[in-house]
């Protein structure tokens, strides 16, 4: 019999034996016959125009492939939004690590000194490194300002509301870019033949963007481009746009030599090369009564988008949604820009902007608290959105929330109370150690912002094998957060088999559809509701074709799948996307339904921070949220306690530093990231209110855990040493500089 309940159970991970036993073939493992291998030349400088290529002594060039934009046949660009990203620069460049020129030979290890010998010679130009030298303008890099994308939100009468206003208080506040450090190098592989095309397999989120990108580079028709994701050791969004360009870079040397190419990265020009989180400054003017209730704002956001727009703009968008965070403004008006520098490009991180715009508003909300003698708790309590409210963009919560409820949960999980009046009892002392505690309430979107999963208009399929076995055919991939698992359970139990009856497609752009990438914390709720009709109608056909009857066991259903294959030829379901009723965005006045549904979290920190050394440990964490219907506890702990920890990187360790916008510590012995060491006990709470629109009333979980973190941490620091910190990455020597000098925490005028 099958088992009667498979959603909500800790599944056994689709892959994870494998992984487990060494069978995972990742790209680095993958060899081809006769394949070469690719390095790539890159530029030396920020900004200016390429003079010439000198090939020098000692190497045999008469042996390798070598390919300029030259040898482009399409259009010489990565096709994100804008179109501005060069596969290869032409005659200009505009930031370090650009590439020039690709270089393929059977030798991997001559590969060095090729790269080495090669030499480009430049017209060096002024180049800006900072926002606030892209928004002087001097020089202008890109465009006419500047500026690639900038939104501007209004609710209520902001001009007006400053009248009413008992106490305004004002804070900036500043977050630097990070690195992904996913455990494996980006990496593609590249094989073309005139009759049977071009294919890539890659370590990549999105087959379906290189697809894209590749078609219009090479000229080919898209039938004659195929993408494979092969197992890929994790991403958190820095493999959804690199891997355009590292394919399409093996594709080009494919094309030309007519061998296969291998391009791996080794760690140090994976970090300096490839994207980053966007650094970003907001200024936050708040008006509020003085018994705590907020009556609007003024959120200004800039973003450091790099030298080419990439993904900025749904970055910024993000950022922009989610500046208010989850309370509830009778008016607010928020401007948003994101600006060209001469850095490496930044582009998608887990949170995708909302990290940076929260960090923002949760320790203004402090600084509102402490302005107003009111406890930070109590601050929240009195402005949280409910039921009815409307959020930022005027969209209705149509959603039961409780937030209140989530805050007594945090609060009493971590004993809050208690330990914020004893640590101020203990930091009293003299003693150089000082204890704090600090919370976070935010929320996140669920999918696409406004239309865009419209315009994706998301198509999931399952067919079954010629043994009878169902397989769920989706783009969406795999990269170590339970894509296979969590889709493979939603499976089986609409169709009512067992779990282990179900498989996953290969994901492969000629034979999965197209599902939209796998971002955005959409998969279990939009792409896992896909499959769940999908479903719906695989086990329909077999029931109306009389082969199935109801009460039906796997065994059954495997027989009837297997007799209608062979049959009919085929047995396949597909399921196209529709939005909830309801959901309705208005891209020219950025109003309307942001999202069908949101996650929504409050996070406790504790920490001890040391005044001799300047150090801070962060001592214990509770992260309570609400993300709907659980589909798998284990996956889901795993998913919140894993962003936790990449957020208190962002809070404490990971300090990206550029030099002329070149990273200058892109090794693992200087970015320094938190180990097992430094991440303390994680306390993981749901509270599970489905949402009636996702797969099993599933909700987004994925970018949620990495919002809270760092303003938690930071705002238990401010408890702990009595100054507020406004800018992550805090690393001691900050500390040390910001705790000589003791800035106020907050500037406030009646």
């Amino acid at each position: 019999m099958p088992q009667e309940k498979i959603v909500g159970q800790p599944m056994l991970r689709k892959e994870g034996v494998a992984k487990v036993c060494g069978r995972a073939q990742y790209i680095d493992d993958l060899t081809l016959p006769e394949m070469l291998y690719g390095a790539t030349v890159r530029s030396s400088i920020a900004r200016g125009r390429i003079l010439g290529i000198e090939f020098g002594e000692g190497i045999p060039w008469d042996e390798f492939v070598i390919v300029t934009a030259t040898d482009i046949p399409g259009d010489n660009e990565i096709a994100l939004i804008n179109h501005d990203w060069p596969c290869l620069a032409a005659e200009f460049v505009n930031h370090p690590e650009e590439p020039i020129v690709l270089l393929a030979h059977r030798d991997r290890h001559l590969l060095p000194k090729a790269v080495a010998a090669a030499r480009v010679s430049y017209e060096e130009w002024p180049a800006v490194f900072t926002i606030e030298e892209s928004e002087r303008g001097e020089p202008v890099v890109w465009g006419e300002d500047n500026v690639f994308k900038s939104f501007l939100m209004e609710k209520g009468d902001v001009d007006a509301m400053w009248a009413g206003a008992d106490l305004i208080v004002e804070g900036d506040y500043a977050t630097g870019a990070q690195e992904h450090l996913y455990i494996e190098n980006n990496g593609a592989i590249a094989a073309f033949s005139p009759e049977e095309g071009l294919t890539v397999w890659g370590s990549l989120q999105c087959p379906f963007y290189v697809h894209k990108s590749l078609v219009k580079l090479t000229g080919l028709a898209e039938e004659k481009v195929r993408i494979v994701q092969v197992e890929t050791g994790g991403a958190f969004g820095g493999k959804e746009d690199y891997p355009s360009m590292i394919g399409a870079h093996a594709a080009l040397l494919a094309m030309k030599s007519g061998k296969p190419v291998k391009i791996a990265y080794d760690r140090a020009e994976d970090m300096a090369a490839t994207t980053k989180r966007h650094p970003s400054r907001v200024r936050h003017r708040t008006a509020v009564t003085r018994d705590g209730k907020l009556l609007g704002a003024e959120i200004e956001i800039a973003l450091d988008g790099g030298a080419y727009s990439t993904l900025s703009a749904t970055v910024l968008s993000r950022a922009t949604i989610h500046a208010g965070g989850p309370y509830f403004w009778p008016s607010i008006r928020v401007r948003s820009k994101a600006f060209a520098t001469n850095c490496p490009p930044h582009g998608a991180f887990r949170g995708f902007g909302a990290p940076q715009s929260l960090f923002a508003i949760e320790r203004h909300m402090d600084h509102v608290a402490e302005a107003l003698g009111l406890a930070p708790d109590e601050l929240r309590r009195r402005n949280f959105l409910k039921t009815g409210q409307t959020t930022t963009t005027g969209q209705e919560i149509k959603e039961n929330i409780d937030l209140d409820a989530l805050m007594g949960r945090a609060l009493k999980e971590s004993g809050y109370h208690a330990k914020r009046g004893r640590f101020a009892r203990q930091n009293a002392g003299s003693g150089m150690k000082k204890k704090g505690i600090g919370l976070a309430s935010f929320l996140h979107g669920s999918g696409f912002t406004g239309s865009g999963e419209r315009y994706l208009n998301s198509l999931a399929a399952m067919d079954v094998t010629t043994e009878g076995k169902p397989r769920v055919l989706v783009s969406s991939t795999e990269f170590g957060q339970g894509t296979n698992t969590i889709l493979c359970q939603i499976a089986a139990e609409t169709l009512g088999i067992d779990y282990e009856a179900v498989e996953m497609g290969p994901p492969d752009t000629s034979v999965v559809p197209n599902t939209g990438p796998t971002v955005a914390s959409r998969t279990s709720m939009v792409v896992g509701k896909l499959v769940h009709s999908a479903a719906v109608g695989l086990k329909q056909t077999l029931l109306t074709s009389g082969l199935l009857q109801e009460g039906y066991t796997t065994g059954e259903f495997v027989a009837a799948a297997r007799t209608y294959v062979a049959q009919h030829g085929a047995l396949r379901a597909e399921s196209r996307y529709q939005a909830p009723p309801g959901v309705h965005w208005d891209d020219q006045r950025y109003r309307g339904e942001a999202y069908a549904a949101y996650a929504w979290a409050v996070y406790v920190a504790e920490v001890t921070v040391d005044l001799a050394t300047c150090g801070v440990e962060v001592d214990d964490f509770v992260a309570v949220q609400e993300v709907g219907r659980v589909l798998n506890p284990v996956l889901a702990g795993g998913q919140i306690e894993g962003g936790v920890a990449q957020g208190i990187g962002y809070a404490l360790y990971e300090k990206v530093v550029l030099q002329n916008g070149h990273m200058a510590n892109n090794q693992m012995t200087n970015y320094i990231m938190p180990t097992a060491e430094d991440v303390p006990p994680i306390h993981v709470f749901f509270e599970e209110i489905p949402f009636g629109y996702g797969a099993f009333g599933a909700k987004g979980i994925g970018e949620l855990p990495h919002d809270g973190p760092a303003p938690a941490i930071l705002n238990a620091i401010r408890d702990a040493t009595g100054v507020g910190f406004r800018a992550i990455t805090l690393l001691p020597e900050d500390l040390f500089v910001e705790l000589a000098v003791r800035e106020p925490v907050a500037e406030a005028a009646l």
